[in-house]
């Protein structure tokens, strides 16, 4: 297993598949691989079957239509249909996404990775990003793409990263007395706030430890790099 690999509390994250861009598959078996259950929301499932891939649940309000076509096209009968949990959450008041983190709360999990979360509909990728501050008290969230990871900085962060790694540090909202060390632009005790200020594109300063806290509010710590490329 990689040491990068997330995990928490030694138990392997679940996986949701989104709706939103596609990932490399590369990146995507890498997840599968590690994954003790993977849940595929609603009207994602018909391009998670035509990519061949292998998942445990099929959850959501099934409003997209992707239940009729499925039974009515190619992939009717087909034996990737067969073992799915077939969850039908028709809540209006919760997204899919939200019911995703539900159910995996539910099954005991304390930890989930989050593919396909981002791109597309911008409303879908916006309202994503919000959820995972939001469900970040409960849940180890963390979305992946090529580009990138995303998740919620607790109020106390410290990890190891080679100079010149992208990190973007992201308020929902308002992030209160935010300090920072090894950064090139360093922070002391200041706020960022939507749609004032960010930390956008800032960098490590030098290999070695980054450390972040903050007071009050919600920040989203964004790893980022240009090229495809992923380190799990």
């Amino acid at each position: 297993m990689s040491s990068h690999h997330i995990v928490r509390d030694n138990q392997e994250p679940a996986l949701i598949i989104a709706n939103g861009e596609a990932c490399s598959l590369a990146l995507m078996h890498e997840l599968m691989e590690w994954s003790p259950k993977v849940v595929v929301l609603d009207g994602a499932l018909p391009r998670v079957l035509e990519l061949g891939l292998k998942v445990d649940v099929w959850l959501g309000d099934f409003d997209s239509g992707a239940e009729e076509e499925l039974l009515k096209g190619e992939f009717a009968n087909s034996p990737q249909l067969s073992h799915i949990q077939r969850v039908h959450t028709p809540d209006q008041e919760f997204t899919d996404l939200q019911k995703a983190f539900h159910f995996l709360l539910g099954d005991g999990f304390s930890a989930v990775n989050v593919v396909w979360a981002t791109g597309r509909r911008q409303d879908h990728h916006l309202n994503n990003i919000f959820t995972l501050a939001r469900y970040s008290d409960r849940l180890t969230i963390n979305f992946l793409d090529d580009y990138g990871r995303v998740f919620a900085s607790p109020k106390k962060f410290k990890k190891w990263y080679p100079k010149n790694t992208d990190i973007s540090l992201i308020p929902c909202g308002k992030a209160l007395g935010v300090t920072t060390q090894n950064l090139v632009w360093n922070l002391n005790n200041e706020t960022l706030e939507l749609p004032e200020r960010t930390s956008s594109s800032n960098r490590v300063l030098a290999d070695g430890f980054v450390e972040i806290e903050y007071i009050e509010g919600h920040l989203l710590i964004m790893e980022c790099w240009d090229k495809r490329e992923f380190n799990v």
